[in-house]
């Protein structure tokens, strides 16, 4: 039978704040005959189905499409924009998956579909569900803002009219008179004294920051455990492979041991400690000495997508490193493994995550933590 390898390259949605969120998904997928050959510069006929539930769910939405890949097999389309076989996209319930995109491709152009492939639908599609979902709690009042400066004093009201005279008491004996003393008169008021400057805000509370060239790489993740100590995690300068299988053993499952979504250091000891193993993606990150450590692994899914997010403020670092070696727009593997013959890699061209053989080969790039 046939199988699709293909990248889930991203899943694009924007919701504006007027607007209702665009009814599509953008979808990319590399294709590859039976033989793991790349269909290149090819038509190609698709079935795209989304099924709800599990990877063979009930199909909620149908669509065809007919589609060219490019020169390194790539194929490019919107889900949603193609003729309707059955169901309506824009009435998908986001709310009730998980989901599972289906894609069956014919790649002589028709729709004798005989590649067949199910990836789940990770975290992005539900900015559709956050469209049209009720509105969240409000926040919390702000602070209140300092008093501001008192205003000048008004005039002085006008002097009431006096009253009548009361009747005149018989005359006393007259005393000598005192000599009355005049009022001086009054001294004029202080200046107000000038504003005092603004004191500099106060700090994140960490002693280090994303982006900072440290523990032989380039820190890309913070945070603080339940004592308040500080942890991190590190990228390596330089891959350790362009063209790496992920192991040597590729029809045999691990298991949960090395099927942490964030652990990657936990999967990359599972992966060596197979039976039968002698070469692997993390073989290569626990036997590195780079930067003078000796504690690198094979990050997992979720530590790549964290240093995804982070990219920018990583990169640029790396590019001042002399020797460094920028992360390139290709897909690296994690230790993250998902069935009995494929594992998760990440894809920095535009973001996401997918499956591959783990007989093809990948980038390789270390991770460190502290």
């Amino acid at each position: 039978m046939k199988q699709i390898y293909s990248l889930l390259i991203g899943l694009l949605i924007t919701v504006g704040v007027f607007a209702q969120a665009p009814q599509k998904m953008s979808y990319q997928a590399v294709i590859r005959n039976s033989t793991n050959a790349l269909v290149r510069s090819a038509a190609v006929g698709m079935r795209i189905s989304i099924l709800q539930g599990s990877s063979t769910g009930t199909p909620v939405y149908v669509e065809t499409q007919n589609k060219t890949t490019n020169t390194n097999g790539l194929v490019s389309l919107e889900i949603g924009a193609g003729t309707v076989v059955s169901g309506a996209f824009a009435t998908i319930n986001w709310a009730a998956g998980p989901y599972f995109i289906k894609t069956e491709t014919d790649p002589t152009g028709g729709t004798t579909y005989s590649i067949v492939g199910t990836n789940q639908l990770m975290s992005v599609p539900y900015a559709l569900y956050c469209a049209s979902g009720v509105a969240g709690p409000a926040g919390p009042a702000g602070a209140t803002g300092a008093t501001g400066p008192a205003g000048p004093t008004g005039p002085a009201g006008a002097t009431g009219a006096t009253g009548p005279a009361g009747p005149t008491g018989a005359t006393g004996p007259a005393g000598p008179a005192g000599a009355t003393g005049l009022t001086g008169p009054a001294g004029p008021a202080g200046a107000t004294g000038a504003t005092g400057a603004t004191g500099p805000a106060g700090g994140s509370g960490y002693a280090h920051y994303i982006g900072e060239a440290f523990g032989g790489g380039v820190i890309f993740h913070l945070w603080k455990d339940t004592f308040g100590t500080e942890h991190g995690l590190i990228i390596d300068l330089s891959d350790l492979s362009t063209s790496q299988p992920w192991s040597n053993i590729t029809v045999t499952i691990i298991g949960v041991s090395a099927q942490n979504y964030w652990n990657g250091l936990s999967n990359s000891n599972a992966v060596v400690a197979q039976s039968g193993h002698t070469s692997s993606a993390a073989l290569l990150c626990l036997n590195s000495t780079n930067g003078g450590y000796s504690d690198w692994y094979l990050p997992s899914i979720q530590e790549l997508n964290m240093l995804w997010k982070n990219y920018y403020d990583v990169s640029k670092t790396i590019y001042q490193i002399p020797g460094a070696h920028q992360m390139l727009p290709n897909l690296y593997w994690s230790s993250t493994e998902t069935f009995t013959n494929n594992a998760y890699y990440y894809g920095f061209i535009l973001g996401g995550a997918n499956h591959d053989n783990k007989g093809n080969t990948n980038f390789v790039r270390a991770i460190r933590a502290f």
